[in-house]
């Protein structure tokens, strides 16, 4: 049997949406947001990473802020961390806030994509562009990057990065999203939604997007966020609201597998949420087991796979009294 050949629609997406982060020379986008009048906040949202976090926002902040003034503002959101993560953040000169304390009246869930839906009660750019806080081999283009399709075309909503990831892995390629990326969120995009099949790296934690349609999305308050945003997107937009962005190399720390089990299991949920298979469901239990000496001992892991309405929708404070 023949292999199937990639489809003719997905290779003409990417033909037309995939972008090098050099494509945009840093003096060209600062003129494009000039004459655009285009606010771009940074988000990044961060849970125990006081070891990076600091050199993510000093660094940034120094190029693009201080130096080019790319930027408008750096916000961190800290998810309940407790080992310092918020003062790292802040004397490396970010604007940092709880995710808890952030609209108190709406309560608060665990999870990135609660940090990144709280954000848009607390920034003011038009663009946000999200940046995970973990990075260890990165370097500052990742943002113009991000930013290049935003600045310079209309018709462009969402954009995702794409990088080497240097993995140590046996048979691993250096564009392998990550085992969650590789065993379940591309076999579902090739099922469920396979105009999305041309994106490198889905679940990619460096994106940008703009403010309006982010705030028009239902967002996972865990780690489907990434996911969810694109096959949204997809629906009310179509494929072409959608560029990713070859942005070079990276590298951050690794999860353990356990915990690769509930970010599939977030994952998956997701998806099953937009195809009908599961409705209104915020936690699942996921039995996962531990070796002794006793034997195979079950261990039972709530894992939250709720949404938050589009924010757009969320009434004011004032309103809700």
């Amino acid at each position: 049997m023949n292999a199937p050949r990639p489809d003719d629609a997905t290779s003409a997406w990417a033909a037309r949406r995939t972008h090098h982060w050099q494509d945009w020379p840093l003096d060209a986008l600062l003129a494009a947001r000039e004459a655009s009048g285009v606010t771009v906040s940074l988000v990044v949202p961060a849970r125990n990473e006081a070891a990076t976090v600091g050199d993510v926002v000093s660094r940034v902040r120094e190029r693009l802020v201080e130096t080019a003034r790319l930027l408008d503002e750096i916000v961190v959101i800290d998810s309940d961390s407790t080992d310092g993560t918020a003062q790292a953040a802040a004397d490396a000169g970010a604007e940092v806030h709880a995710a808890a304390e952030i609209r108190p009246d709406l309560g608060w869930a665990p999870g990135k994509g609660e940090a990144m839906w709280k954000s848009l009660f607390v920034t003011r750019g038009d663009v946000l562009v999200f940046m995970d806080a973990d990075l260890r081999e990165w370097d500052t283009h990742f943002v113009p990057g991000l930013l290049g399709p935003l600045l310079t075309d209309p018709t462009v909503g969402l954009v995702k990065g794409f990088y080497e990831r240097p993995l140590d892995v046996e048979g691993g390629g250096p564009y392998d999203g990550g085992r969650v990326t590789e065993l379940v969120a591309r076999p579902l995009l090739a099922l469920a939604f396979p105009e999305l099949a041309g994106l490198v790296q889905p679940l990619a934690g460096e994106w940008a997007v703009r403010r309006e349609l982010f705030a028009s999305l239902s967002v996972p308050t865990g780690y489907a966020v990434e996911l969810a945003a694109l096959v949204d997107t997809l629906r009310a937009r179509g494929v072409d609201a959608i560029a990713q962005v070859d942005l070079g190399r990276r590298s951050h720390r690794h999860q353990a597998l356990a915990d690769l089990g509930a970010m599939a299991t977030q994952i998956l949920a997701a998806v099953a949420r937009r195809t009908g298979e599961v409705g209104g469901v915020d936690t699942v239990g996921l039995r996962q087991f531990v070796r002794t000496e006793a034997g195979a001992v079950p261990h039972l892991r709530a894992v939250t796979v709720g949404e938050r309405p589009p924010q757009r929708t969320v009434l004011a404070p004032e309103e809700t009294a």
